[in-house]
């Protein structure tokens, strides 16, 4: 796994400054918590894991790009988010680490078919959880 991309180069080249769209922040939040009902009532047996997995990422993702668009930015690249959610917080760095491995397996999975490892979800599933819980804290 690679590690986050440096904020600098972010904020260089792909995150804008806009103007703060709370009513945007909170469909994001709404569409997040719908995927994530869809990832807590799916069945949990191998076949469903890897797909499992890639809705608590897209949870996390859209609660990302809520909480830089109520701050007042965009990114083109969703390893800025992460590296925009470890410059502000770096005290949720074991946090930050595990929204970087959520990336790499959802990236393994989209682009080469790599399942996520069963035992990924559930050594992971309850931190999933504390993840999406400190992000819709910081979404307010």
């Amino acid at each position: 796994m690679r590690k986050n991309i440096n904020w600098d180069v972010c904020e260089k080249n792909f995150i804008r400054k806009v103007e703060a769209d709370l009513e945007r922040v909170e469909s994001l939040r709404k569409v997040a918590l719908i995927r994530l009902r869809r990832a807590r009532e799916s069945e949990v047996v191998p076949r469903n894991i890897s797909l499992i997995v890639e809705d608590y990422y897209e949870v996390i993702k859209e609660l990302l790009v809520a909480y830089l668009l109520k701050n007042g930015f965009r990114s083109q690249n969703h390893q800025c988010l992460i590296s925009y959610f470890s410059k502000e917080n770096p005290e949720l760095e074991s946090e930050a680490i595990l929204i970087g491995q959520m990336s790499f397996f959802r990236n393994r999975l989209g682009y080469y078919g790599e399942e996520v490892p069963i035992e990924f979800y559930n050594n992971k599933k309850e931190d999933f959880e504390h993840l999406i819980s400190v992000l819709l804290d910081l979404l307010g």
